[in-house]
């Protein structure tokens, strides 16, 4: 059965003169954050971007791939702590993305994580849609 996920933006004013934006999540209704463009090319000032959101979906899409994937293997004792990096260059876009992966999966070689990470980097469905841009993985036990 497919699911269809929904945020929404609404936006004022011109980009680099002061425009700024809400974001809400509506499917969970998690709630809104704020976003403009110095957040987004400078300091974050207590706003998030869309090199966050992207970061957060590719995180938290990549520790369910990674998860499966042990578990389908037999390994069902999992901790995973993910970490996603977005990078953007204005004038160029997302330049890139670093996942970073520390795990702990008693009975498994660093080489076989490594593995398992290797596939859950392929396989997962928001490294798919960003697969127009570079995305390295470090992945290492804890």
């Amino acid at each position: 059965m497919a699911t269809t996920r929904t945020a929404s933006t609404h936006w004022e004013g011109p980009l680099l003169e002061g425009g700024k934006g809400v974001v809400n999540l509506e499917s969970s209704g998690l709630g809104t954050y704020d976003v403009n463009w110095p957040a987004r090319s400078e300091e974050p000032g207590g706003k998030t971007s869309p090199e966050e959101l992207i970061a957060a979906a590719h995180s938290s899409c990549f520790s369910m791939a990674l998860s499966n994937g042990l578990a389908k293997a037999g390994h069902t004792d999992i901790t995973l702590d993910t970490r996603a990096d977005v990078t953007f260059q204005p004038g160029q876009g997302i330049t890139g993305i670093k996942l970073t992966v520390h795990g702990s999966v008693p009975g498994l070689s660093a080489e076989e994580f490594s593995e398992f990470a290797e596939a859950a980097k392929t396989g997962c469905p928001v490294s798919q849609a960003l697969s127009g841009t570079t995305i390295t993985l470090e992945a290492a036990l804890a």
